[in-house]
């Protein structure tokens, strides 16, 4: 986070291996034994140790080697099957609109990329953390209301230029059970955790088409949206949704314009205001993703030109399968990773009982 934040994470049950955790783990593999340079530099050392190429140590690593080759290649051949030919991206001439960045995650990315020269407009209801932020343009502007989105996207237009990137990260968390929250609290989570991304496509969408020169949609969900919790139930119902729409409108524009690259982000709990006083269960298995992280993925996949499915931490990457287990073991899973018992200690931000419009 940005030294302007004024929001930090709550102090968790901290131990001498409080910083582990399987992602730690996993990191340090993707980069020695799982890696395929590191891979065939062991038989090759083996070799330089003179060690025959039918010995049981040099056949075990070049058949190491082989498969994470082939692991490799199959991801690249995956990645391209399921998201196209990256387009190509010229900082100097994008228009990055970020929901929601006036804090958080969508506040360092907008910092991120008006440092490096890309015209940003950051649409939020709460003034921007970072009032002097280079390269960023703020619009005061509620996405759950259809008409102000329309307003500030001739201003964008007017002002920017045509965008040709749009992340969709603004949300709200009320944190009251479905007896507890009024119909009034309902509308205002799904007009901005659900509608507001739709209406920001609408209007945003045609215009990147129109540039004719591609583009990048993101579109921020959660894990909550798969597994649901207590406490979360309208949040939950708006990022399902938005999974939904966002594999629904990839398939749309692979057929009518496959120029256009789409994100999908699907993390953890962030260290952000969003869940201010949330207590991860387990650090080891579910640690909170530092909001700087999910930025690098963000910020990679629109650099590249490409289109990307994120899941963060790694737990989050096979969260579909939750589903698949027997409906008693997801309880008996439910309990133990404390899944519903998270939100009792919610305070929202700045220790108000509801979150007002954010970024994840």
């Amino acid at each position: 986070m940005p030294a302007t934040t004024r929001y930090s994470r709550p102090p968790q049950r901290d131990s001498w291996f409080a910083p582990l955790s399987v992602d730690l783990f996993l990191k340090v593999l993707n980069t020695t034994l799982l890696h395929p340079f590191i891979a065939w530099l062991i038989p090759l050392c083996f070799r330089a140790q003179t060690v025959k190429w039918e010995a049981p140590p040099m056949v075990i690593s070049i058949a190491w080697a082989i498969f994470i080759t082939l692991c490799w290649m199959a991801g690249v051949i995956n990645q391209r099957i399921a998201h196209g030919i990256p387009r190509e991206v010229d900082l100097s001439e994008e228009v990055i609109v970020i929901t929601g960045g006036a804090s958080g995650l969508g506040l360092l990315i907008a910092e991120v990329y008006g440092m490096r020269g890309a015209s940003v407009a950051v649409l939020d209801v709460n003034e921007m953390e970072n009032t002097e932020a280079r390269g960023v343009t703020f619009y005061k502007c509620d996405v759950g209301d259809k008409a102000q989105v329309a307003k500030v996207a001739d201003e964008i237009e007017k002002e920017l230029g045509t965008p040709t990137v749009l992340i969709n990260n603004a949300a709200i968390v009320i944190g009251k059970s479905l007896l507890d929250l009024s119909l009034e609290e309902v509308d205002k989570s799904f007009s901005t955790n659900l509608l507001g991304p739709f209406y920001c496509l609408k209007t945003f969408l045609p215009a990147i088409i129109r540039g004719g020169n591609g583009g990048t949609i993101v579109n921020i969900s959660s894990v909550i949206g798969t597994v649901g919790a207590a406490q979360l139930t309208d949040y939950a119902a708006a990022k399902a949704g938005i999974s939904a729409m966002h594999r629904s409108l990839t398939a749309e524009l692979r057929e009518s314009h496959p120029e256009i690259r789409t994100v999908l982000v699907t993390p953890g709990q962030l260290s952000t205001p969003l869940f201010y006083g949330v207590q991860t269960p387990n650090s080891f298995v579910a640690p909170v993703v530092e909001p700087v992280d999910v930025t690098k993925e963000i910020v990679a996949a629109i650099d590249s030109g490409r289109g990307a499915t994120v899941g963060m931490p790694l737990y989050a990457r096979w969260i579909d399968w939750f589903n698949v287990l027997p409906v008693g073991v997801q309880v008996i899973v439910r309990a133990i990773a404390g899944v519903d018992r998270g939100m009792k200690s919610f305070v929202g931000r700045g220790g108000s009982s509801i979150e007002k419009e954010s970024s994840e």
